[in-house]
């Protein structure tokens, strides 16, 4: 009996070492696991990390680009309505597109709300040169429009200092000249879109490809106003039906 007591009892011991080992293996496992999962936080700053990565901590945009406009301050319906846009197919851009895909709704508004509200400085990004000629014929398009090519001017949607407009038109002074010539063309290239009817669309489609440099480079070297904050809702009675403002308009 002591020695078959004494078995059992080295027995146990070993089997006791083996499941501390065993378990200290468990351990060392989860937390491998823990270290190459680890907990990301559930806060706002963490989920837009993706939009934050080309548009700026705060939505300020990178102007060294050219490409990447800023998003800090402009309305929160237009901003919500883009990435529907991208989501729908009608705006293409790759990254953006499999960014939203599985964006819920009241996600994309709470992303769009945050930006809205960042108040950021603005900075100048690079313009080409231009002749006089032509940033005359920008400023003429963007404060007057031709008429006789029934194209109204700029200001008379996104508003008298060209800062938007509450709470879907977005502001135009600040922009990068790369990005708002490459939206004109991608109007007119249909490889940008938003709900019918696209007043941008047929906008961007009466002007020349001068047109859109000269207007591109007339914004992109404007004299930002003291107040960039956009105009309030009602504000501005848009010359175009647009399907984005609810089809309100004279239809120009």
């Amino acid at each position: 009996m002591t020695t078959h007591a004494a078995k059992w009892s080295q027995a146990g011991r070993v089997l006791g070492a083996w499941l501390v080992l065993v378990l200290m293996a468990q351990v060392g496992n989860a937390r491998a696991q823990d270290a190459a999962h680890p907990v990301i936080p559930d806060t706002l700053q963490q989920r837009i990390a993706a939009c934050t990565a080309c548009h700026g901590t705060h939505g300020e945009g990178t102007p060294e680009s050219g490409f990447f406009p800023r998003l800090a301050g402009k309305p929160a319906g237009y901003l919500a309505r883009q990435l529907q846009d991208f989501q729908d197919g009608l705006r293409k851009y790759g990254p953006m597109e499999y960014t939203v895909r599985p964006l819920s709704p009241d996600y994309m508004r709470e992303i769009a709300e945050y930006f809205a509200a960042q108040e950021v400085p603005y900075a100048r990004s690079p313009v080409p040169t231009i002749s006089a000629e032509t940033r005359q014929r920008g400023e003429t398009l963007v404060m007057h429009g031709d008429p006789s090519r029934q194209i109204p001017p700029c200001q008379a949607c996104h508003g008298t200092q060209l800062t938007g407009v509450q709470p879907d038109i977005p502001g135009l002074v600040g922009l990068p000249y790369d990005y708002v010539s490459s939206q004109l063309g991608s109007w007119r290239t249909k490889t940008r879109a938003t709900v019918a009817p696209d007043c941008m669309a047929e906008i961007a489609n009466r002007l020349s490809e001068s047109d859109i440099t000269a207007v591109s480079a007339w914004l992109a070297t404007r004299e930002l106003p003291a107040d960039m904050h956009a105009q309030p809702a009602g504000s501005v009675t848009p010359p175009l039906h647009c399907g984005v403002l609810g089809n309100k308009g004279d239809g120009v």
